[in-house]
């Protein structure tokens, strides 16, 4: 018999009763029935329950038996008695008669349990990850990340496409995040960059002539955590493709991402023909560029029955053409008690407050705006909106390009409280046409919106004809309830439109040649029309596992101040270290 186990902690069934087995694995839990010890022991495979007697050779070995000990456990299969089987576990008829034991590795004291999935302090469950992940939501969250690995990487062949991988070590590049930088010892006082993405590498495969690219690619970006962006790095599936328009990305892209949700959906439906949402429409509809489809609301704009009504804050506003107002429909939301609830949240968010108009019985309009504006006007707003007694509408005035987010938070919120939202499907769409540029109002100037390797819809001419801010590009995301979970574009192939586009951002030419020469010169050697798109792999499993905090679907992650508690990283360089890069630090003074 092998020297450790002649099965897993999954494998044994009834038709191994009467046989011999040796397991190991770990010491879930003990239980004391009456002098008879059941012991609950586990592995990576599943649970076996193992039984001592009094009568039992190690019965009083068993007994010392503490959680998390490592054991290895020799004893006969038997079947569990009568009403005593547990169709939970895949081994819940049968049991192990304990014969003889071996510790392996005790266990101190835990400091966090492995038992069950209560809350726990997330600095305790950082700094002591391996325990952490024994815990078997985790540990089965963990198992279905490289199960979605392998489900993407078998489609994406499917499709034809050839995987490679790009270097780690690079140039920094402006790709909308801070670069984490590596000092040359070899060069001093020149640095490395880690990816942010393998965006110019994948293009210069294209060059290349390799056609079809995918990685599941390592991205590292210096940026503040949030629940839903790790710190420090992340993982993409990273596609490229030669010879393509938009509409061939999307024909390719979109039976592997929902391949991917229907294999791990768990019965949930998931979109079949993706809608392709314009990111002005995204907006004025559902106030976000990653709307929840899930969410039933829809906004509208209503400026038309303010416009020179009694409502004077409004129709004051109404005079700047610039300026609208939107109405978000409350299904159900009619109650004083209720919209004063969501004016107090909106005061919470920040805003002056959120009016509303409810409606009574018989269909009268209710609340301060109603009284200003007037039965005519109350009655012509709930008409538009398709809302009856017993509902309510919303309002948010002024520039829409100043307000559009909170209104799309405020749609969100009442999707909740109102029970608008179907949790239990995937809702996916192509966000298209989005903006070449935007205005940056700290830095007074004209940036890039997306991709800056991104081709302009028209081309050249658009870039040398047409103001700006009023360019869209062939820039696409992928939202799914309320996430981006893919982002890419028709590429920029032409080297005249690309040194024009980085202008217009405020880069010269030669500017754009130093940072990105690599690039630049592929492109006066034959550069084939290309694009291509990633998809946040972390985030696509967050999303099938069912949770809101991409560190519950990752193996060792930092803490929100990028801290690596398990290993102790960041950390200081030792005096040999740093004089060989030839580098001094010069730290902040202590307030």
């Amino acid at each position: 018999m092998h020297r450790y186990r002649s099965h897993t902690c999954g494998a044994l069934r009834e038709s191994d009763i009467d046989q011999p087995a040796r397991l190991s694995g770990w010491v879930h839990r003990v239980r004391d029935h009456g002098g008879v010890l059941f012991v609950d022991l586990r592995d990576h495979y599943g649970i076996t329950q193992c039984v001592a007697d009094p009568d039992s050779p190690a019965f009083a070995e068993v007994e010392k038996f503490r959680s998390e000990w490592v054991v290895r456990i020799d004893g006969k299969v038997r079947r569990r008695p009568a009403g005593t089987d547990n169709p939970e576990l895949p081994t819940g008829l049968i049991e192990i008669y304990i014969k003889e034991i071996e510790v392996l590795g005790p266990a101190a004291e835990l400091p966090l349990p492995v038992f069950g999935e209560q809350e726990y302090p997330e600095d305790i469950r950082l700094k002591y990850r391996f325990l952490d992940l024994r815990r078997e939501k985790l540990h089965q969250n963990i198992m279905t990340r490289g199960a979605v690995v392998d489900s993407m990487r078998k489609r994406m062949k499917e499709q034809g496409f050839f995987e490679f991988q790009t270097p780690i070590l690079t140039a920094s590049s402006p790709e909308g995040a801070r670069d984490f930088l590596v000092p040359s010892r070899i060069h001093p006082g020149k640095f490395y960059a880690l990816p942010q993405a393998p965006q110019q590498y994948k293009q210069l495969l294209m060059m290349s002539g390799f056609d079809r690219y995918f990685q599941i690619a390592p991205c590292f970006r210096d940026e503040d955590p949030r629940a839903d962006r790790l710190p420090g790095e992340f993982y993409q599936l990273d596609v490229e493709m030669s010879f393509v328009t938009q509409d061939d990305v999307f024909a390719a892209m979109e039976p592997v991402i929902t391949g991917v949700f229907e294999d791990f959906a768990k019965g949930k439906p998931v979109t079949k023909n993706w809608p392709r949402i314009p990111f002005a429409e995204a907006v004025r509809k559902y106030g976000s560029d990653k709307p929840d489809l899930r969410n039933k609301i829809v906004m509208q704009e209503v400026s038309e029955h303010f416009r020179g009504s009694g409502f004077k804050v409004f129709a004051r506003m109404l005079e700047d053409p610039k300026n609208q107002v939107w109405a978000i429909p409350g299904t159900g939301g009619g109650s004083r008690a209720f919209c004063d609830r969501m004016n107090s949240w909106a005061q919470g968010e920040g805003q002056p407050g959120l009016g509303y108009i409810m409606w009574r019985e018989g269909g009268e309009g209710a609340g301060p705006l109603a009284n200003n504006i007037g039965p005519e006007r109350t009655a012509a707003i709930r008409d538009q909106l398709g809302l009856k007694e017993g509902d309510a509408a919303f309002f948010v005035a002024g520039d829409p390009e100043k307000f559009w987010k909170f209104a799309g938070l405020a749609r969100t919120k009442l999707g909740e409280e109102l029970n608008q939202i179907d949790k239990d499907r995937f809702e996916l769409a192509w966000i298209v046409d989005f903006p070449m540029y935007e205005y940056d109002e700290e830095n007074k100037k004209v940036d890039f919106s997306h991709n800056p390797f991104s081709m302009p819809q028209g081309g050249l001419d658009a870039l040398t004809g047409q103001d700006p801010l009023t360019i869209k590009a062939f820039q696409y995301d992928i939202a799914c309830n309320g996430y981006e979970i893919a982002s890419g574009g028709i590429r920029n192939h032409k080297p005249e439109a690309m040194v024009k586009a980085f202008e217009i951002a405020g880069y010269g030419e030669q500017e754009v040649i130093d940072r990105f020469g690599g690039m630049y010169r592929a492109f006066q050697y034959g550069a084939p029309p290309h694009g291509g798109m990633a998809a946040g792999l972390d985030r696509i499993v967050m999303l099938l596992c069912g949770t809101n905090n991409l560190r519950e679907i990752s193996l060792f992650p930092m803490n929100q101040q990028a801290m690596d508690l398990l290993m102790g990283a960041p950390s200081d360089a030792t005096p040999k270290q740093l004089k060989e890069l030839h580098i001094r630090t010069n730290l902040p003074a202590k307030g």
